[in-house]
């Protein structure tokens, strides 16, 4: 196929290809985005604060590096709530109110990021974007809603920004509304109004732009920065030059740490994004690991440029997919748009009322918050709904940067602690099914066979769980009355490590120390693998390890046999040899059926859910 020719960016790849008949639909598509982002480019900045200019840097670079290296033809990236609230502050805490320093370290943590993103990307690490769930994804975006409507309200009602925590920060907000500017309040409600009201009513129209030239034009004929009415002031024009942002070593121990949490936020909105709108064969098998690439070109680009950390837009992909957009050039007709704007018309942003962009920074926002989403968790599983609460209540208490680190540490401790509570089942044969076996709990009727205990846990043993789990097997074992054998199915284990290894040794040692036999069935290769670099092949035995439970139960009766008769005395003269075993009078195995691989799976009996 031509587009998997190496070497030349994907972007290249799929444009090579490029048929003008979708160039009108492209530039349509770029024309109406653009109008959405910005208007929102603009607040983001706000939120990040920086300078409104700065939003309007991100994009064209943001855009062009994405439409080179990212998988998807519609993403639209640039900046987001997410990451606009999350790099402010870090921004706030890192640059102690100097903002010609805030507006480096913007710079400085959008490199970061991109190289992160970047260098997970070519490790093929993209696998980790997993550990942000969608719970905690869910949690952590309203945390931010709430955060970023308290810090606009201020400005929106014409009042002092209040200091320190949220909870204070409400607190002196409230206590502040008392000495609200009315223009000012009224301008931004009116604004609001129109927003909320008007995407109702006709939700393909781009209110936010209207708002904005509405706002500008109003501020200009009637003085309003001479009522009072506080606007976004002097905005240079002329594109910036690409530089290497640089600051103090001291600071970069914040700095790499806020570059993480920028990657980390930016790649979950954005993969989000790609798979809502992925094309209808799916995305490709290495789409994470490729957007991995393409978040962290357009945040080198964008750092590069004096611009802000960006990330996949999930708003703006549907109106670029509304608009119909086919290919990635509806990203760089967004970004020349802007480019233009900003070459020649960033001045006329000097008269917009701050309101006004508070208002089109809350109507953004508004909608990532999902109470629908919590009720949803709630009702499937209650770890989920902690989850999104924890990550909600963490932003809120401890920041952004830390309520999103409590969160993934709290998914990491969940998933640590569902891969402890392994069951071992207790397997049987299924009457009538050959080579079926299925859990005695679920149907007791399921057939044991005398001496020999049959057990399965019912997920993967690795070294967090090694100890306990092999525990349980062997209490479990122990409670069959006699017991001559014990066959472990390991199907459930697809990956082996040296201290499990040592914990089924350790078994294995207590087990043939009463007279225990200890099978392995139904092994995998690699498990097997590691199994006999470890030496517990060898002590084992090859002949206890066998492809289904069937051959392994049929072995282990087998050898019992094989020892019963070894002790058995030989028939004297005369008398009938006698054939008694010990064992009670049963049917054969039959035998598996044959497969073609070192891994032959017994088939499970169907509604059997374990």
């Amino acid at each position: 196929m031509h587009l998997a020719r190496p070497g030349l960016p994907i972007g290249l790849r799929l444009l090579r290809h490029y048929t003008g008949r979708h160039l009108p639909a492209d530039t349509l598509a770029g024309l109406l985005v653009a109008a959405l982002a910005v208007p929102q480019s603009l607040g983001y900045a706000v939120v990040a604060g920086v300078p409104v200019q700065v939003g309007l840097y991100t994009l064209p670079p943001a855009l062009l590096a994405y439409a080179l290296f990212g998988s998807s033809r519609l993403l639209f990236v640039g900046p987001v709530s997410t990451v606009s609230v999350l790099s402010g502050s870090i921004v706030r805490a890192l640059s102690g109110g100097d903002p010609q320093l805030a507006v480096q370290l913007t710079a400085v943590l959008a490199v970061t990021a991109g190289v992160v993103l970047v260098a997970v990307g070519l490790l093929r690490l993209g696998w980790v974007a997993q550990f942000l769930s969608e719970p905690i994804v869910t949690g952590f975006v309203a945390g931010l809603v709430v955060l970023i409507v308290v810090g606009e309200i201020p400005a929106l009602a014409g009042i002092s920004a209040p200091v320190g925590g949220i909870f204070e920060r409400i607190a002196e907000t409230v206590q502040g509304l008392n000495d609200f500017h009315a223009l000012t309040l009224g301008i931004g409600v009116g604004a609001l109004v129109v927003l909320f009201g008007g995407s109702r009513l006709a939700p393909k129209v781009p209110w936010s732009l209207l708002v904005l030239v509405a706002g500008i034009v109003l501020s200009t004929a009637t003085d309003l920065a001479a009522r009072g009415v506080h606007v976004v002031g002097s905005v240079p024009t002329g594109l910036p030059l690409p530089s290497i942002p640089l600051v103090d070593v001291g600071l970069w121990s914040g700095i790499v740490t806020g570059g993480l949490a920028i990657a980390a936020v930016g790649i979950a909105e954005g993969l989000a994004a790609v798979r809502t709108f992925a094309p209808p064969g799916g995305v490709a098998p290495d789409s994470d690991n490729q957007e991995f690439v393409g978040h962290g070109a357009a945040n080198l680009a964008s750092g590069i440029f004096g611009g802000m950390g960006v990330g996949g837009s999930l708003s703006k992909t549907a109106a670029n997919a509304r608009a119909g957009a086919y290919t990635q050039i509806s990203g760089v007709a967004a970004a020349v748009i802007v480019l233009l704007f900003v070459a020649f018309a960033a001045g006329l942003l000097a008269n917009l009322p701050r309101a006004v962009l508070s208002a089109i920074v809350i109507h953004a926002v508004w909608g990532l918050v999902s109470v629908s989403e919590f009720r949803r968790y709630a009702t499937v599983r209650r770890n989920d709904f902690l989850a999104a609460v924890v990550a909600f209540l963490g932003v809120l208490v401890l920041g952004p940067l830390n309520g999103l680190l409590l969160a993934v540490a709290q998914s990491l401790l969940g998933l640590v602690y569902r891969s402890m509570q392994v069951q071992i089942d207790e397997m049987g044969r299924v009457a009538g099914e050959k080579a079926a076996w299925g859990s005695v709990g679920n149907d007791p009727s399921r057939r044991t066979y005398h001496g020999v205990a049959v057990l399965r846990p019912d997920g993967p043993l690795f070294w967090a769980n090694a100890s306990s789990v092999v525990t349980r097997i062997e209490a479990t074992a122990r409670g069959r009355n006699p017991l001559h054998s014990v066959v472990l199915d390991l199907e459930a284990t697809n990956q082996m490590d040296t201290t499990t290894a040592e914990r089924l040794d350790q078994l294995l040692t207590r087990l043939r120390a009463d007279g225990i036999d200890l099978y392995l069935v139904r092994v995998f290769g690699n498990v097997r693998d590691v199994l006999t670099r470890s030496g517990f092949l060898d002590a084992l035995g090859p002949e206890h390890v066998w492809h289904s439970i069937a051959a392994g139960v049929k072995a282990a009766r087998a050898a019992r046999s094989a020892q019963v008769d070894a002790t058995l005395p030989l028939p004297t003269a005369g008398a009938a040899a006698t054939t008694d075993t010990g064992l009670p009078d049963e049917p054969d195995l039959e035998e598996p059926e044959e497969g073609d691989g070192e891994h032959i799976a017994s088939r499970r009996v169907d509604g059997d859910p374990r």
